[in-house]
């Protein structure tokens, strides 16, 4: 109990609300993200094989794609830009101390948006603009910058998970600065492909869930067909990859953030045998209530032997781990994350087991059903993958050198609360705002589909697709006019 009163006493009032506003904008950002990360090689996988096949469907699907891609994009760059700007706002001892040994990844991000600006720009205007082949030879470099801005913000992630790169001077400022190994730290690696593969799998099956729902309601043509069934595919590849990226890399958590790791699995003394707890509270005094108990299977996880030695989270004083409740935050988080990947594991292996042994989509509606919420559920296992990697690495914002109490602003809380709640509204806007788009765009396709499909019944077949009539859809050929001579969306 002393222990806890000396732990409260020793945080600024205005830590609550500047975590909470952080904790917001993250969480809302993030949704965003797995689609500007992935969406753009999804869509330009349709794309190529829209071209390949002279599939006019397939190059409408691209072509729609793209068009939100872009409103997400923009989108994305609001979001992403308050982000920037809190960095320095609520945390302005990490940034004054140690902005010049890992900055240079924020650096890097801001480069990745601007080529992918340009970029999205050149891939919307050249729709029936450039011959088919350079417009998919200048989108080519899309998914890269799409990456490139993974890797600023990852770099940088990682940097504060295990610091390298520098030296400490008598004051405790650091010199020396090694820009190489400040980006490359030993969590870089596993981070990264982590968090890149999680995004070609979230927007995946995002993607596809629309599709499902439509297949769901009794839309079985083969635009609802292909739309679902590539983005499905590249998810469902990825799946197993990512399982093993995601066991991959709590082993690297339990080698060198040991302390996080026995918040993640809930372990208050170091031992051996070491339980494994699914789900299960932990309380101030060590005691776990809650949960499903497996004995010694933690330690078989974390060394594959049942004698591997689990660090305990009383291996360090109580002043420089997680509290009991955010050491059980992080477990939730960790077990949800898990459970809803072994979830998408099944699914991917029901639809490729099918593939493979029949060629064709599962009959049964509760696939579909599953992979409508395939999407929802991928999104929270991300949200709960980046509460996993901060709250578990508490109270530290930069692991072992800074405490997040040492690095808040000074601005008093109320002017906090206020800002946090103009940021509320701001948001509420923008995804409204979003949501309103998204809405519109897929209403105003769905009446062109009518009113297409109307024409073609009542005259001749389809010769239309988005680079002009079908006759021309040769790689580098011109783009032709449409037959009413409107571009139709």
């Amino acid at each position: 109990m002393h222990t806890t009163v000396h732990l409260l006493a020793d945080v600024p009032p205005q830590m609550l609300p500047a975590r909470s506003m952080m904790a917001f904008t993250l969480v809302t950002h993030i949704i965003l993200v797995p689609l500007g990360v992935a969406l753009p090689l999804i869509t330009l996988i349709m794309h190529g094989y829209g071209l390949r096949r002279g599939d006019a469907t397939a190059l409408l699907l691209a072509r729609r794609w793209s068009a939100v891609m872009a409103v997400q994009f923009a989108i994305g760059v609001v979001t992403g830009t308050v982000l920037s700007f809190e960095f320095g706002l609520l945390w302005p001892g990490m940034m004054g101390r140690w902005g010049d040994v890992f900055g240079l990844g924020f650096g890097v991000e801001g480069w990745g948006f601007f080529l992918e600006a340009v970029l999205i720009a050149i891939y919307l205007y050249g729709w029936r603009r450039l011959p088919s082949r350079t417009h998919f030879l200048l989108a080519l470099p899309l998914p890269f910058t799409a990456l490139l801005g993974a890797f600023g913000i990852l770099a940088a992630n990682s940097w504060m998970n295990t610091p390298r790169g520098f030296s400490l001077d008598s004051a405790g400022n650091p010199v020396a600065v090694n820009v190489r190994k400040a980006i490359f730290t030993p969590m870089f690696g596993p981070e990264y492909w982590h968090f890149v593969v999680a995004m070609f799998v979230t927007a995946g099956y995002v993607t596809a869930g629309v599709y499902a729902v439509g297949w769901l309601r009794g839309r079985r043509d083969r635009y609802h067909r292909l739309g679902f069934t590539i983005p499905f595919t590249l998810a469902a590849v990825f799946t197993p990859i990512q399982f093993m990226l995601g066991d991959s890399i709590a082993r690297q958590v339990f080698h060198k953030q040991p302390v996080k790791f026995a918040a993640m699995e809930i372990v208050w003394k170091t031992d051996t045998h070491v339980p494994e707890y699914l789900f299960g509270r932990l309380h101030p005094d060590g005691t776990i209530s809650g949960g499903i108990k497996i004995p010694q299977l933690d330690s078989i996880l974390a060394g594959f032997r049942p004698d591997t030695k689990v660090t305990g989270l009383t291996s360090v004083a109580a002043d420089d781990r997680p509290t009991a409740t955010q050491a059980t935050i992080t477990h939730f988080a960790f077990d949800t994350m898990v459970g809803i990947g072994s979830l998408l594991l099944l699914l991917a292996l029901w639809y490729g087991v099918m593939w493979l042994w029949r060629r064709r989509l599962p009959a049964s509606p509760w696939f579909f059903r599953g992979a409508a919420c395939a999407g929802v559920a991928s999104v929270v296992a991300v949200e709960c993958g980046w509460i996993t990697t901060e709250v578990g690495r508490q109270p530290w914002i930069v692991y072992q050198y800074m405490r997040v109490a040492e690095a808040v602003t000074p601005t008093r809380a109320p002017a906090l609360w206020t800002m946090f709640g103009l940021v509320i509204v701001v948001y509420v806007f923008v995804f409204g705002s979003f949501l309103v788009i998204l809405l519109k765009m897929r209403t105003q396709w769905r009446l062109a589909d009518e009113a297409a499909t109307a024409e073609r019944t009542a005259a001749a077949p389809e010769t239309e697709t988005p680079y002009g009539p079908r006759s021309t859809l040769r790689p580098g050929s011109a783009p032709g006019p449409s037959a009413s001579g409107e571009d139709r969306p």
